[in-house]
């Protein structure tokens, strides 16, 4: 199974969506059609944090499940081992217009502080599975209710 990692810092350039006090999604990884078959992934880990001026704001992260792709930036994840294929899966980070997520399917929930990052490392077996259905997936977010600027997060996932 290959590897992949994804953020939502798009090629070295700053794409990156401003918080509001309603959820944003800085990542969605989604099983779309397209010229291949569908296919599942696994994500195993992630991390989020804010490299923007430090100031004492809460941020709110959670991980949901989506019905939908949603409009950002499409991102193919680039492989851990440069000798692997790229990813089937389809990444979209930094969007514009949000996907419709799952009622009451929150997986993960965190309210953290501007001035800290944390790292989510899944337990082998307890991995966040993108099932192999089309337009669904799973999607990492963000809120403030104070904090109106931009936010890091990656990704890695197996597929």
């Amino acid at each position: 199974m290959a590897k992949y990692a994804i953020s939502n810092f798009v090629n070295g350039s700053d794409q990156r969506q401003n918080l509001t006090t309603t959820f944003k999604t800085q990542i969605s990884v989604t099983a779309a059609t397209g010229a291949t078959t569908l296919r599942k992934a696994w994500i195993y880990d992630f991390s989020v944090g804010c490299d923007q001026t430090p100031a004492d704001n809460a941020i709110g992260w959670c991980v949901d499940r989506q019905t939908s792709v949603g409009t950002g930036t499409t991102q193919i994840a680039p492989p851990l081992e440069t000798t692997d294929a790229a990813a089937l899966i389809v990444c979209t980070v930094d969007n514009t217009i949000e996907p419709i997520v799952t009622a009451t399917t929150k997986l993960w929930e965190m309210g953290i502080n501007q001035r800290a990052g944390y790292r989510w490392v899944a337990y082998p077996g307890g991995e966040f599975v993108v099932p192999a259905t089309n337009v669904t997936g799973i999607g990492l977010r963000a809120l403030s209710p104070a904090y109106t600027g931009k936010v890091n997060a990656s990704m890695n996932l197996w597929e």
